[in-house]
């Protein structure tokens, strides 16, 4: 009998010293599942919260892949239209590698990667291409040429490149890709200032009372493809949080502008911390710059510009107002809605002088389709002097701040064409395409 009642003690205090432990051990528990279960709930990663706070600072080092990962919209559900022979071929294509990689082996720190984005301008094309072949470090960047849709022509001038590593992306939801479904022209589409109700129609009319033009939506469409694609889709550049340049199929660069660029990127934490980008011309595209001794600080124009990750993520917060505004111009949305929404003004850094330039006649509305193909002789016309063959921007510059900003502001209610709720949808699957739904959310 004492026995056994020495042995109920013994054991009670095991049990009155192993309780606090254990309830350590259960508190513990609790607190890790609570902490994953938030880090399921909330993929916005330190640096996009850096970005929401506002700057237009460098983005983090760390590239883990939660990290990339955003949080989707819980009241929309991306949709993608079903890819036809020739869409899910050129997907393929887009996995393909760079180029020239044997060549070119190393891309050194420091470098800029170069994203062109064209449609179907040959004679365009060809004087670009030629001019990035005379850029002083030229061979250090990866070019990423991203095609709206596919043209042969286009497709062989790029593949003839061989001055840098080079790789090539289609947009594999291009309008000119589907002649016979959405986002092309559906059979049963409403056409111009028809009534949906009184044509048996379908399709949304834009603020002006005009329905969808397939040739002129591909336009932001393209740019917003491209975008998300490059910053979060591409496995050479998902990862890269340095800046990226971009440029179009009728931007003539100079011999001195991948030298300056880099410049302005070093530049611009110490000189210009509130700006968001650096540019290679002025925001008006057809001036060439004051020639003044200061650098400047002003609006960002659509010529020859670079922001990093950290400014990525601030545009791609706003995919709904982008995708919502009634515009067709990505660069029109961008000034009248997307940074208007930053809450201060959206500064860019250049030089006093231009290192890119606006060349041609024919625009974007122009050379998509067999019958109405762009015939300009795409001359140039861009004079260079010896400034413009070397860098030109000094350290040691003030920076002027254009504080006035012209042009399209908050408040500009669009030129409309961007009605059709289809084409807003489609806007915001690009959007989230190459993000994941929480998998606990319902």
């Amino acid at each position: 009998m004492a026995i056994a009642t020495a042995s109920s003690h013994h054991r009670a205090r095991l049990r009155s010293r192993s309780a606090p432990l254990l309830a350590v051990v259960v508190l513990a528990v609790l607190a890790l599942t609570a902490i994953l279960r938030a880090s399921r709930h909330d993929f916005i990663p330190p640096a996009a919260r850096a970005a929401a706070a506002g700057g237009g600072g460098a983005g983090g080092n760390n590239h883990t892949i939660a990290q990339r990962k955003i949080l989707l919209d819980p009241d929309f559900t991306p949709r993608l239209p079903r890819q036809s022979a020739l869409s899910l071929s050129l997907s393929q294509r887009n996995a393909l590698p760079p180029r020239n990689a044997d060549r070119f082996p190393r891309l050194p720190d420091g470098h800029l990667k170069i994203v062109l984005y064209v449609h179907n301008r040959p004679r365009y094309l060809r004087l670009v291409v030629d001019s990035l072949s005379r850029v002083d470090g030229i061979g250090e960047a990866l070019l990423v040429v991203s095609h709206d849709g596919y043209f042969p022509e286009m497709d062989k001038i790029v593949q003839a490149i061989t001055f840098c590593q080079v790789k090539q992306i289609f947009a594999p939801y291009s309008p000119h890709l589907f002649p016979g479904a959405f986002p092309g022209v559906s059979s049963g589409d409403c056409e111009g200032k028809d009534k949906a109700a009184e044509k048996h129609c379908q399709g949304d009319p834009d603020q002006y009372g005009n329905h969808r033009s397939p040739r002129i939506v591909s336009l932001k469409h393209h740019w917003w493809w491209m975008m998300n694609t490059v910053w979060d889709g591409l496995e050479e550049t998902r990862d890269f949080d340095g800046h990226i340049l971009f440029i179009e199929e009728d931007h003539y660069i100079f011999p001195n502008a991948y030298r300056n660029a880099q410049l302005l990127v070093d530049l611009k934490p110490n000189k210009c911390p509130h700006c968001y980008a650096i540019n290679l011309a002025p925001s008006d595209v057809k001036a060439k710059g004051e020639g003044w001794e200061s650098l400047v600080a002003e609006k960002m124009g659509n010529i020859g510009y670079a922001f990093n990750r950290t400014v990525w993520r601030k545009i791609h917060a706003k995919a709904k107002q982008f995708c919502t505004f009634d515009e067709y111009n990505w660069d029109i949305t961008m000034w009248a809605t997307v940074y208007p929404s930053f809450g201060s003004p959206v500064y860019s850094l250049r030089g006093p002088r231009r290192s890119a330039a606006h060349f041609g006649k024919c625009g974007l509305h122009q050379g998509q389709g067999s019958s109405n193909v762009c015939v300009d002789n795409g001359d140039a016309a861009v004079q260079l002097d010896a400034i413009d063959k070397v860098p030109n921007i000094k350290a040691n510059w003030p920076v002027h701040i254009i504080k006035r900003q012209e042009g399209y502001q908050a408040g500009f209610k669009g030129w409309g064409g961007w009605g059709d709720k289809r084409d807003q949808e489609l806007c915001l699957s690009f959007a989230y395409m190459h993000h994941f739904k929480d998998p606990s959310s319902p």
